[in-house]
C-alpha cells in the first residue's frame, strides 16, 4: 500500500457467489472447469483511493477479482465491490479513501451466516480489524445472498434469519443503525424465487436499503450475473447509498 494511506470509509462485502464476483467467469469446455476472461472494465480499474482488507488484514489497492484471497483461491471475476467504490468517487471525488472488506462465500445458506458460525465469526473479525487498523468508520454492509436459499419456501423462517443476521452484525460492531444495502434477488426457479424475494422484500429494520436486480443479464446458468450486470448492480447500489446516507455518521 503506498506511503500512509488509509480508509476514511469502510465497506463491508458479504452474501455469496454475486457478491464474490462472478462477472466474466465461463465453463471451460475443455476442461470442464470455471476460468476467468480477466476483462477488467474502466468501472473497475484500480486506484489508490479505494483500498481493500487482505486475507492477512492489510491495506491494498484492490484489483478484481477482490474475493480470490477470502474466497480460497476457487475462480471469481468482476464482482460489485469496485464500480460501487468508483461511482462514489466520481460524484464524490472529495469523499475519501474507501476501503473494501471482502466476506461473501459462494453458495452460502442463510443459516451459514448465523452468530457463532465461521463466516459470521470472519465478517465481524474482519470488520473490526478494518475500522481498527485504519481509523475509519464502517459506513454500510452490501449484502447480496439468497440463491442458495430458493430452495426453502419458508419465507417466514428466511425472514427471522435474515432479520437476526443483521441485528447481531450491528450489535456486534456496535453500530445499531448501521447501513445495509441489500440487493433482492430476481433469478431462480419461479415459485422458490418468489418466496425469497417476497422474504427479502419483508425485512422490517431501520436503515436497510432494498436494491432491485431485475432486469439484470446472467451467464449461461441464468443465476450469475455478467459483468455488464455486476458494473451496474455496483453503480446501482452506490446510487442508493448516496441517496439514502451519504451524511449518515
Amino acid at each position: 500500500m503506498p506511503g500512509e494511506l488509509k480508509p476514511k470509509n469502510i465497506f463491508l462485502l458479504a452474501g455469496q457467489s454475486n457478491m464474490t464476483e462472478s462477472g466474466g467467469v465461463y465453463n471451460d469446455t475443455k476442461t470442464n472447469l470455471l476460468n476467468w476472461d480477466g476483462k477488467i472494465p474502466p468501472q473497475c480499474t484500480p486506484t489508490p483511493n479505494i483500498l481493500t482488507l487482505s486475507i492477512n488484514k492489510t491495506w491494498e489497492i484492490p484489483h478484481d477479482p477482490l474475493h480470490k484471497e477470502i474466497h480460497n483461491l476457487k475462480t471469481c471475476g468482476v464482482g460489485l465491490g469496485m464500480p460501487f467504490s468508483k461511482q462514489i468517487l466520481a460524484k464524490y471525488p472529495n469523499y475519501g479513501v474507501i476501503g473494501l472488506v471482502p466476506c461473501a462465500i459462494e453458495g452460502t445458506k442463510i443459516e451459514m451466516w448465523q452468530k457463532g458460525t465461521n463466516l459470521y465469526n470472519q465478517l465481524v473479525d474482519r470488520a473490526r480489524a478494518a475500522r481498527q487498523s485504519s481509523g475509519g468508520n464502517i459506513r454500510a454492509l452490501l449484502w447480496y445472498q439468497g440463491k442458495s436459499d430458493c430452495g426453502e419456501q419458508d419465507s417466514r423462517l428466511y425472514t427471522r434469519r435474515l432479520e437476526k443476521f443483521f441485528k447481531n452484525v450491528r450489535h456486534d460492531l456496535d453500530s445499531p443503525d448501521l447501513p445495509i444495502l441489500m440487493v433482492i434477488v430476481s433469478t431462480g426457479p419461479r415459485k422458490s424465487l418468489r418466496f425469497r424475494r417476497y422474504a427479502q422484500l419483508n425485512i422490517n429494520l431501520k436503515n436497510v436499503m432494498r436494491i432491485e436486480s431485475v432486469g439484470s443479464t446472467f451467464l449461461a446458468d441464468h443465476l450469475l450475473l455478467d459483468t455488464n450486470s455486476a458494473v451496474g448492480i455496483g453503480q446501482k447500489v452506490a446510487n442508493n447509498f448516496l441517496y439514502s446516507f451519504y451524511h449518515w455518521k
